[in-house]
């Protein structure tokens, strides 16, 4: 059963236009699995670099699944989408479906509005802090203040995010419209740059331009040329470093925490939306149709040559699209976990999901401490035996598997790192 408390809730089916204040709904009282479970197997997918499918791929060239499976680890270099460019997204949208249970949970203990502004001022800066903390020791990190970094983003849209959960429906819905609307306008009246732009100076080259670049239109979205790039430029040089930014090298940017926060947004709608007292199949049939709209409408904005689907500096069509997925996968995690109660196999999942800052802290240890780490200790004879051209994949797996046994420590002993 649930606990009955003033929330702001979406409830589709009577009253998707109530407040915080002036809505009763009835609010599970456990968690659901299903959102754990989601963000566990996004969480899994960042883990599984340590796999290094791409070098397997590399020693078996011949392979086509093994080349399959490496591109669906790596991220599309700049227009399309692989499986890995997901993964960003998906955490994004996540934060978005948490909020509302957090919001009710909390003021089902007394807080007040004012407590529950402390918290989620100090949650952003935490989470600034934090993703600053993990750039600085990354061993191939050098630039200064590296605000394109998932959680520095994260923490730059929260506050906004949250006023937009303690308001209507309707303005979240709004905020999304205008977000799209204006991230759309402001590239693209931005000035496609002269032919004898040196995009060698700013970490493009000209082979690069040739293979991925974009003409005509769409080149108001091209690779550190762009508005949101223009701005870092102008941000990052203010602080002093001993060399002028130029650009960052995969072509993110600070400004990306705006249609970031859009796809925040959409996660809080669909929480609001598994929160309300509508029935599974109402829940799964609005995820399912709000996915498919989302893929279709980001993917056709694409193919118009209106705007290009590009992760790296988050545009319309790719809040669209990815929006689109994220709805997709949330609702097959609500049909299997929530709706059927498939919780035992969707458990190693949730393990790792209800302690998503601490998989996230551990899959940065891989590329700093754990790579190589324990074939120092023991050798490399215990991840030869399916041969050389496997090493790197066995490997991974006992990494991975050591992460997981971690976690499942944290989750006997009920150590959740929160933020």
């Amino acid at each position: 059963m649930g606990q009955t408390i003033l929330t702001n809730a979406l409830n589709p089916q009577h009253n998707a236009e109530s407040t915080i204040a002036e809505s009763k709904i009835t609010v599970p009282a456990h968690r659901l699995a299903s959102i754990d479970a989601y963000r566990g197997f996004v969480m899994f997918l960042l883990l599984a670099e340590a796999f290094q499918l791409c070098n397997v791929a590399e020693a078996v060239p011949e392979s086509s699944l093994w080349r399959f499976l490496c591109q669906q680890q790596s991220h599309a270099e700049w227009v399309g989408a692989h499986l890995h460019d997901l993964i960003m997204p998906s955490f994004c949208f996540l934060v978005g479906v948490s909020l509302p249970f957090s919001l009710a949970r909390r003021t089902a203990q007394g807080a007040m509005r004012r407590d529950l502004w402390r918290h989620a001022v100090i949650r952003a800066l935490l989470l600034i802090g934090l993703g600053l903390a993990i750039a600085a020791l990354h061993a191939r990190q050098m630039i200064v203040y590296p605000f394109d970094w998932i959680l520095p983003q994260i923490g730059l849209a929260y506050p906004a995010l949250f006023w937009l959960a303690l308001r209507r429906s309707r303005t979240a819905w709004g905020a999304v419209i205008i977000i799209v609307l204006v991230c759309w306008l402001v590239f693209a009246l931005y000035p496609i740059p002269d032919h004898d732009f040196d995009y060698e100076r700013v970490g493009v080259s000209q082979l690069w331009l040739q293979e991925h670049g974009l003409s005509g239109f769409e080149a108001h979205w091209q690779k550190n040329s762009n508005v949101a790039w223009a701005f870092d430029v102008w941000l990052l040089n203010l602080y002093p470093r001993a060399d002028p930014f130029v650009g960052f090298p995969k072509g993110m940017t600070t400004l990306n925490f705006v249609p970031t926060l859009a796809t925040m947004i959409l996660g809080l709608i669909a929480g609001r939306l598994l929160q309300s007292d509508s029935s599974p199949w109402s829940k799964f049939r609005w995820l399912v149709l709000a996915g498919a709209v989302g893929l279709a409408s980001g993917w056709g904005l694409s193919l118009t040559g209106l705007c290009p689907l590009v992760k790296a500096i988050w545009t319309p069509s790719w809040i669209l699209f990815s929006g689109g997925w994220c709805f997709l996968l949330l609702s097959c995690s609500f049909l299997l976990v929530d709706w059927w109660g498939y919780t035992r196999l969707a458990f190693p999942f949730t393990v790792i999901g209800m302690n998503a800052i601490a998989a996230y802290l551990l899959g940065q240890i891989h590329s700093n401490v754990a790579f190589n780490a324990l074939r120092r200790l023991v050798g490399r004879t215990l991840f030869t035996f399916l041969g050389d051209p496997y090493e790197p994949l066995v490997y991974g797996l006992v990494i991975v598997a050591g992460y997981w046994v971690a976690l499942y420590v944290l989750y006997q002993r009920h150590i959740f790192l929160r933020v």
